[in-house]
């Protein structure tokens, strides 16, 4: 009797969860997820969200709870939220290492690659990422507005022989790394560790050092041994 009590508990837990969510959340979750992961609504997509594409396939690296990925969510104040629309456009897979939050407005689109996302993962807003190859972001990651990281340059450039000279390549993003507004973050970048890369910065290459902060376009070292608090 008492195990069938919490049966019931746990689905009119569900059900009232289900009657609170938006139509697109609950599209979204039964659209990617089986159906037991599905009945947690562990996506919450904001009806600004434009679903323009949902192929591919979105995998957890983690345990799941109601809530924990925040899909067009969250307010930066100097954009207009009600005309800030997110997109999101998958054929590739989609990876979550734990909590993330896509701030309203941000544009994903992984085009037969991966994406890989880590825990506490967040964009405030506004800000693109384009995924044809592989782009992992590391755990504790911070993205400001108006960022953009793409592993493809789209159209190829190719030499004498006709070889591609531009091909996609992957993104490596280290754990707790903050990234500046309006940056640009190009095919075959790689950032370390404990990194805050400035404002309006380009990176197109790797970024060895740990406990550091690029910027400039390219960026350079600025200065060591410094730590952020997220």
């Amino acid at each position: 009797m008492i195990q069938f009590l919490k049966k019931v508990k746990r689905l009119l837990g569900v059900m009232a969860t289900l009657l609170k969510a938006n139509r697109k959340t609950i599209y979204f979750n039964f659209k990617y997820l089986p159906f037991r992961q599905a009945l947690r609504l562990p996506i919450n997509v904001s009806s600004q969200v434009h679903l323009a594409r949902m192929g591919g396939q979105i995998q957890f690296d983690c345990p799941i709870h109601t809530g924990m990925i925040q899909l067009g969510h969250g307010y930066v104040g100097i954009f207009d939220k009600q005309k800030s629309r997110s997109i999101w456009e998958v054929t590739g897979t989609v990876i979550f290492g734990g909590t993330a939050n896509i701030g309203h407005g941000s544009k994903i689109c992984v085009m037969n690659g991966t994406l890989r996302l880590g825990k506490n993962f967040t964009i405030t807003a506004e800000s693109s990422i384009v995924t044809a190859c592989e782009i992992h972001f590391g755990d504790d990651c911070l993205l400001s507005w108006d960022v953009l990281v793409m592993d493809t340059d789209f159209h190829h450039i190719k030499n004498q022989s006709g070889a591609i000279i531009n091909a996609p390549s992957p993104i490596r993003i280290g754990n707790k790394v903050w990234i500046g507004c309006r940056c640009l973050i190009l095919k075959g970048a790689a950032i370390a560790d404990n990194t805050v890369i400035g404002a309006n910065s380009l990176v197109s290459r790797k970024l060895p050092k740990e406990n550091a902060i690029y910027g400039g376009q390219p960026a350079q070292l600025l200065k060591e041994e410094i730590s952020w608090d997220y």
